[in-house]
């Protein structure tokens, strides 16, 4: 509401359920315009390029680790536990893109997340090649709100009031 004039801050006729912003792409999902295709492609870009980054680092780290020789079997948990994380942190943030996570497993799955953030990055770059990651949920969620609000003003059609009485 505007606090001047006790007017609503909307434009005439954009009543009603507003969608929920994307990171990276605002609110362009829900018409695809305003440059989402490009949007979309520079997700994908940036987060392969993360991606081979992340690897890359990881993979000076095992170097290190091979330099002060720690032995074998230490290097192979250490490749174990990133690939055993970063398998369970891609199906978790695909899972994401599908329902809202738990807070509470997602708190508690903070360190592992942390650890596999490799599939992480590479959920968000796959799921970004067919749509903007999230965007079917959220869509799904405002499509569901629309309709929900469509249905409740539909029902609002006059003045209670001044409606006849059958004799």
């Amino acid at each position: 509401m505007s606090d001047e004039h006790g007017t609503p801050d909307d434009p005439p006729g954009t009543r009603g359920p507003r969608p929920e912003p994307l990171r990276f792409f605002g609110t362009t999902w829900v018409e695809r315009d305003n440059g989402y295709a490009l949007r979309r492609a520079g997700v994908a870009a940036g987060a392969l390029v993360a991606v081979v980054v992340s690897c890359l680092v990881l993979r000076f780290a095992y170097q290190g680790l091979e330099i002060a020789d720690i032995g074998t079997f230490v290097s192979v948990l250490v490749v174990g536990m990133f690939a055993i994380c970063s398998a369970l942190a891609f199906g978790h943030t695909w899972e994401s893109f599908r329902k809202h996570p738990d807070p509470e497993r997602q708190s508690s799955l903070r360190g592992l997340l942390a650890i596999g953030f490799v599939g992480s990055l590479a959920a968000y770059f796959v799921r970004s090649l067919t749509e903007a990651p999230g965007e079917g949920l959220y869509r799904s969620e405002y499509e569901t709100a629309r309709a929900e609000h469509a249905r409740r003003a539909s029902r609002r059609t006059g003045n209670p009031s001044k409606k006849r009485r059958r004799a």
